[in-house]
């Protein structure tokens, strides 16, 4: 993730600045201080620790109500004196009980953005817990021929919504994305993959 020894930690005596970003939606959820310490576990524990300047001891964060912040990525800014941390947060961030500490004006996070990463996220979580009465269940004891089969015909039903121009086209897209989603999951291939194949295509 980073480089502990490529940071500036004397510049801000001893303290970093850490900004903490919501990965679900880029949120900004709070700011907080780390000494190299703070870091060191954070990067051990992928679960986000500050140094706390009034109690003056590492503090991670969610260690008294739970509301844990775990770590996907961590960067460092141009000058190597600030940290912008990605993280998955366990309930509010702010001890307020709001999500974010920036909460005083009114803030639309741009979370249908990023909803196909929780849609996945449910669909992984199907096909381990595997609950009765579920369709995506269904569809992983089926197997992986009964679910290329569907996306084949969402694929032909939106193609068809496409031509007549009706106004359940949004529905086929929709039902077509679903499917596609619960095959990248059978097939052990994250959504993140696909995303960052079309990145390098965008680039080319």
């Amino acid at each position: 993730m980073i480089n502990i020894d490529s940071l500036d930690f004397e510049k801000v005596n001893g303290l970093m600045p850490a900004i903490i970003q919501d990965a679900n939606n880029f949120q900004v959820l709070m700011l907080g201080y780390m000494n190299k310490e703070a870091l060191q576990k954070t990067l051990k524990e992928e679960r986000v620790t500050f140094f706390s300047r009034t109690k003056q001891r590492l503090w991670t964060k969610g260690e008294t109500s739970g509301n844990y912040l775990d770590v996907v990525d961590i960067q460092q800014d141009c000058d190597d004196d600030t940290l912008l941390i990605l993280a998955k947060p366990h309930g509010p961030t702010c001890h307020t009980g709001e999500q974010s500490c920036f909460y005083r004006k009114d803030f639309k996070p741009t979370k249908n953005l990023n909803f196909l990463n929780d849609l996945e996220e449910l669909i992984i979580s199907r096909k381990k817990e595997m609950p009765e009465g579920s369709y995506t269940t269904s569809l992983f004891t089926d197997g992986i021929d009964k679910i290329a089969q569907k996306v084949g015909e969402e694929a032909v039903e939106t193609v068809i919504e496409a031509k007549n121009e009706n106004h359940s086209l949004v529905d086929e897209v929709s039902d077509l994305i679903y499917h596609l989603l619960v095959l990248l999951v059978e097939k052990g291939v994250p959504l993140q993959s696909v995303v960052k194949n079309l990145e390098e295509r965008h680039d080319k």
